[in-house]
């Protein structure tokens, strides 16, 4: 438009004193923009805000929508393993035997009762023992047993609940809608898992570090 008016337009100005061709020149030459003026409106603020929001959240940061219900958070990630013995809240450790049989023991040297914990999903483990290398494992009809192979009895959701115990329920299995829980009784015995309840103390274990 400027070089227009310069050119162009000369004629149409030829009329006009000089100091009025010298104010045209200057007014025409300021190079302003509807872009320019959107851009100076904005406040540092805004522009500050508005350059951040892409590189605020990490790469390995997902939005709310896309990151699904909230998952509690736990001291191990997928794949670690640990070397524990499970206390129950009735004083026992839990073992599973060479024959596969799951129950409780008082004796603290008892081999069968150190177990490998491992993570297998985001919350869900296998508890297996080192002496017997049989499966903490719970069958559709809530019955604790060992298993010699790892399946989807095996996988079992772990908890810390608010009295700093642990809970350990079937990740398949369920009754009447209930989740059911491995749990010692009073005598050491496994409970049926249809019995149990997150809030029974039997069904809570303390995990204790083997020192190797």
């Amino acid at each position: 438009m400027c070089k227009w008016i310069l050119t162009n337009g000369a004629s149409a100005f030829s009329h006009l004193p000089c100091c009025c061709l010298l104010l045209v020149f200057l007014v025409s030459s300021v190079p302003v923009t509807c872009h320019d003026l959107g851009q100076d409106m904005l406040s540092p603020e805004a522009t500050n805000s508005s350059s951040s929001s892409s590189s605020s959240f990490p790469s390995s940061f997902s939005s709310p929508s896309s990151a699904g219900r909230h998952v509690r958070s736990y001291n191990h990630l997928q794949g670690d393993v640990r070397k524990r013995k499970l206390y129950s809240y009735n004083k026992y450790f839990l073992k599973i035997e060479k024959n596969g049989k799951v129950s409780g023991t008082k004796k603290e040297n008892c081999p069968f009762s150190i177990l490998e914990i491992t993570s297998v999903e985001i919350g869900v483990v296998a508890v297996k023992s080192v002496k017997s290398n049989y499966y903490l494992a719970m069958n559709k009809k809530g019955k604790v047993y060992g298993s010699k192979e790892f399946n989807s009895d095996c996988k079992l959701k772990e908890r810390i609940e608010e009295n700093g115990y642990n809970t350990y329920a079937s990740l398949n299995w369920k009754h009447n809608g209930r989740q059911m829980f491995v749990a010692l009784n009073g005598r050491g015995t496994t409970k049926r898992g249809q019995k149990t309840r997150r809030k029974n103390t039997s069904a809570h274990f303390l995990p204790m570090v083997v020192m190797s």
